[in-house]
């Protein structure tokens, strides 16, 4: 695994090439979240590659907490468990309504989400909230 961004302080060329690989394998990580880019790397043929298939696994050090804690979109990791099954690829790389059904559930999920937690009686709203987001609760 990559070492923790916060233990690299120094300055020297070794360190900056340790945070380097911690930033790209973070951003890559992060890009799993979204499923046009899955799309993408089964178009690309990735998710038939031994070698990429077998860095998927090297990146499930990101769910240790001292890793996760710099994920700004963490559902990535659901992805990633995802992309660790063989029949979850096969899928991916033959059936192209596939990529669009994970996007759609991911909307879904999102809206689900941020109706059920915004509140629907605007006098309990949390100070700051607007009307409006009290209002789309109902």
């Amino acid at each position: 695994p990559a070492v923790d961004l916060m233990e690299v302080q120094g300055g020297g060329e070794q360190d900056d090439e340790q945070r380097q690989k911690f930033l790209i394998e973070l951003e890559f990580v992060q890009c799993l979240a979204n499923p046009i880019y899955i799309d993408w790397l089964a178009t690309e043929g990735y998710l038939l590659d031994g070698k990429f298939i077998r860095y998927l696994d090297y990146l499930q050090y990101w769910k240790q907490p001292q890793y996760s804690k710099f994920l700004v979109y963490p559902h990535c990791l659901r992805f990633l468990d995802l992309l660790q099954h063989e029949d979850i690829r096969k899928q991916l790389t033959e059936d192209r309504s596939f990529p669009l059904q994970l996007a759609d559930q991911q909307y879904y999920h999102w809206l689900y989400r941020r109706r059920h937690t915004l509140h629907t009686d605007p006098a309990k709203a949390p100070e700051g909230a607007s009307k409006q987001q009290a209002a789309l609760a109902q």
